[in-house]
Formats: structure tokens, sequence, C-alpha cells
């Protein structure tokens, strides 16, 4: 499929023919769905804890003798269900990630890409290079172009005063092609690529 070139005064300067395997697939929200699940599961800390029974401050001494009182036998005061006591069964650290395997994965990047290309929403750029690494030149620039929310993924590399001068642009983000991904790509409105990012995207999902 034919899709315009523009460069970064959006100023058109040819043409680029996409892989209609890798930017026409088919729409699949369920697979978008579990690759941006297990992206976000691997995200999250699990460091959460609570203290239980042996490791609460307290002395171990049994707090009244066990038969005459009256009273239900206990152990000691660190038990679950007195006051100040540890808490049973509460979450302990651990890491939430879970397996998915590479083909869903790869096809979660071709939907993602497709979705894009599908809505209206897919940009290619010559190149994604900048003179100066000042912001302010940069974001003239992008307010001409319309981008609000926009990721741009470059080739191999990211052109160094570029990533300097959209790193504290709100609204956009700036990736090389490996960290081409579902979240990112989903959670912009707009997603734009360099003609060597939709090079390395096609050798990496051919």
């Amino acid at each position: 499929m034919k899709c315009p070139v523009i460069d970064i005064s959006n100023k058109k300067v040819g043409d680029i023919d996409l892989d209609e395997a890798i930017f026409g697939a088919p729409a699949r929200p369920d697979i978008l769905s579990r690759a941006v699940n297990w992206q976000l599961a691997k995200r999250q800390a699990g460091t959460h804890k609570t203290k239980q029974r042996a490791e609460v401050t307290g002395s171990t001494a049994k707090p009244f003798n066990q038969k005459g009182t009256g009273r239900a036998r206990q152990g000691d005061k660190k038990a679950p269900h007195h006051r100040s006591g540890g808490v049973a069964f509460g979450p302990l650290p651990r890491s939430h990630a879970h397996g998915l395997t590479k083909k869903v994965r790869r096809l979660a990047l071709k939907t993602a890409l497709s979705a894009k290309q599908a809505d209206g929403k897919l940009i290619v750029l010559d190149e994604a290079k900048s003179k100066t690494s000042k912001t302010t030149d940069l974001a003239k620039q992008v307010k001409k172009l319309g981008w609000e929310s926009v990721l741009v993924i470059d080739g191999a590399e990211v052109d160094a005063n570029f990533g300097l001068a959209a790193r504290n642009i709100k609204g956009i983000d700036v990736l090389p092609s490996q960290g081409a991904n579902v979240y990112d790509i989903l959670r912009r409105d707009t997603l734009v690529l360099t003609k060597d990012a939709v090079e390395k995207l096609v050798e990496r999902l051919k």
C-alpha cells in the first residue's frame, strides 16, 4: 500500500510502499489486550508486603493460663485475631509477570501498526533529525504539524539533537525501532515512523 512521506516542515517528499502483511493486518482487539496486559504486568513492582505472625514485634509469652480462666486459649498476642497482631494470608513480594509467546507478541505489534494505518493516524517521516537540541525550535515545528499526542519511532538509533529537543515537549515520545511496543503505540493518538523505522520494523516482523 502507498503512503506519502513528509519532512519535518510538513512538505511531501515522496511515497513509500508499506508491507500489506505488517501494515494491513485485520483488527484483533483481543490480541492487543493480551499484549498490553503482559507489558503492564511486567512493570508492576510487586513490592507489597504485610507482617506475618512471626514478624510482629512482641512477647511470645502465653498471655494467661491454658485452663481455669473461662476464656478461649491463646498462644501469644501476635496472633492475627489480636489487635496489633500479624496479618493472616497477607501479600508478599512477588513478580506479576506472565508469559506471552513470541508469535502472539509479533502479531500484536503488527495489529497495533495496522490499526494506526487503518485509522489514518500513521505518518511516515523522511527523517527525524534536528539541527539543534533546543526544545523551542522543535516545538514550533511540532505545533505547525498539529502533533499533540504522538509517538515518533526512528531507526536503529534516535538522533541525539532530536531526542534532547523532544523530551521536554508534552505529549511526544521518541523511541528507536527496537523499542517499538504495543502499549506505547496505542497510548498516543498519532504514530510517526521514519523511513528507517519502517525498514527496521519490516525486518523485525517478517
